[in-house]
């Protein structure tokens, strides 16, 4: 039974409610029911938090089959929690004004790595393990 990343998908849930209310907040108090109604700031909350429900749902299942195939826990830890970190940079990065593309790309970068590596550590997984 997982037990490493429903912890680290909790605290990464808890990361997507903040995003969410900073967005349903900023639409709120700038009175815009749908759309960014051309403001920048507005935009750049709107992208953090969809980038984030792009990525996060994916790397969260590849990890729980990391996990489910019984890989070192240390492994399950330092990749969740890269993920988990990967997402406050990159957050990070783009909601400021001037954007800081370094640690946008930083936590892209990283996000992605998270995706090979437990991509590949599955199919390694499924080859050395065919009779599981």
């Amino acid at each position: 039974m997982p037990l490493i990343v429903p912890a680290y998908a909790a605290v990464l849930g808890l990361m997507f409610a903040v995003l969410s209310f900073r967005v349903a907040n900023a639409r709120r108090t700038m009175r815009i029911g749908l759309g960014s109604g051309g403001d920048k700031q507005l935009e750049r909350y709107i992208r953090v938090q969809g980038n984030f429900a792009e990525y996060v749902p994916m790397a969260l299942i590849l990890l729980t089959f990391v996990e489910l195939q019984v890989w070192p826990t240390w492994l399950v830890h330092v990749l969740c929690a890269l993920l988990l970190v990967a997402r406050v940079v990159h957050a990070f990065g783009v909601v400021r004004e001037p954007e800081d593309f370094r640690f946008r790309a930083i936590g892209m970068i990283t996000t992605l790595a998270v995706l090979v590596v437990t991509s590949v550590l599955l199919l390694a997984g499924g080859i050395w393990h065919p009779e599981a």
